[in-house]
């Protein structure tokens, strides 16, 4: 099966049994704790999401897949005047139907194999713990920023899986990433907004949160740290000396994350329509901001750039308010 998995183009895949989070208590003091911010849905279907067992009856195995969206080594991007950035995960095509897309097909294979089993594809839409799946399945280790870190690919990974009610045995190879962050702490150091603490993230302080997930008006204390991120953010994992192995070490890029932008013009996106945003975000994951947002973040990035870009951007007078 995992042969297959690599032929399907994922840059790795693994199985573990179907058991219960070694993380409930961590996980219901986040939620506790409010750190989930506006995310409601972190919040529900709790017992599911800490049991992988209840996805389906009888489940007794899960396989988890990764696929690789960025190379390891690639340098920060260059900056450009009146121009904010995207995280590198949504520059390509959504990630969501890429991965859906063959694992849904690999479900279908198998049913056909085994009738009588049972088999779901989930990516992170689903209320699982996917990162600690992933971890148990030996494909990396999550890392202080939270992330899964593979120590061949790095941490630019996007992962999915299936849960089975087959009784699957890992290969004799597989093993368990030991966690090689150590006493580095480059990511926490980094993040201009404080959101990580080791293997832990405030969301709520969280540039992808606010820029991604996040309604509402951005407290200003947040407003300079962002940058000209209008879209997540890659800091944590742009600094991570597991991202900065030399060309021969780095995996490869499934063709569906080809580079379609690295972001907008910030004057652009001030001054967008509904349909200007649904064409802008056609086949992206980006298309879960809604307009309202990108021009919060905009206008944010715009006053991030310097006084020139923000007279041009009150000349232009739309999407203001959003500040």
């Amino acid at each position: 099966m995992l042969e297959r998995c690599r032929a399907l183009g994922f840059a790795a895949a693994g199985v573990c049994a179907a058991e219960p989070s070694r993380f409930a208590g961590q996980y219901q003091a986040w939620i506790e704790r409010g750190e989930h911010g506006t995310m409601a849905y972190m919040g529900k279907n709790v017992d599911v999401r800490l049991d992988v067992r209840l996805m389906i009856e009888g489940a007794r195995s899960v396989v988890m897949v990764a696929d690789q969206y960025a190379l390891r080594g690639d340098v920060e991007d260059e900056r450009r005047a009146g121009f904010g950035r995207v995280a590198r995960y949504a520059r390509g095509d959504d990630y969501h139907d890429v991965i859906k897309k063959r694992l849904h097909a690999l479900c279908d294979e198998l049913a056909a194999a085994h009738p009588g089993e049972q088999f779901r594809a989930f990516v992170d839409t689903a209320p699982v713990l996917e990162r600690e799946l992933a971890a148990r399945c030996g494909i990396g280790w999550q890392g202080k920023h939270t992330l899964t870190i593979n120590p061949a690919l790095g941490s630019y990974l996007l992962l999915g899986g299936i849960v089975t009610t087959m009784e699957l045995e890992p290969p004799p190879q597989q093993a368990v990433v030991t966690d090689h962050c150590g006493t580095c702490t480059r990511c926490i150091d980094a993040c201009p907004t404080q959101a990580i603490r080791p293997y832990g993230v405030n969301a709520t302080r969280c540039i992808s949160y606010l820029t991604i997930e996040y309604r509402g008006e951005i407290r200003q204390e947040f407003h300079r740290a962002m940058g000209d991120w209008i879209f997540g953010c890659d800091i944590c994992q742009e600094v991570c000396p597991h991202n900065s192995a030399r060309r021969e070490q780095r995996g490869g890029v499934h063709p569906a994350y080809a580079v379609k932008r690295t972001g907008f013009d910030l004057l652009e996106v001030l001054g967008w329509t509904e349909e200007d945003r649904r064409a802008a975000f056609k086949g992206s994951s980006m298309k879960r901001a809604k307009l309202e947002m990108m021009k919060r973040n905009a206008a944010i990035a715009a006053e991030n750039v310097g006084p020139k870009m923000t007279e041009q951007r009150r000349g232009a007078g739309g999407g203001c308010q959003a500040e």
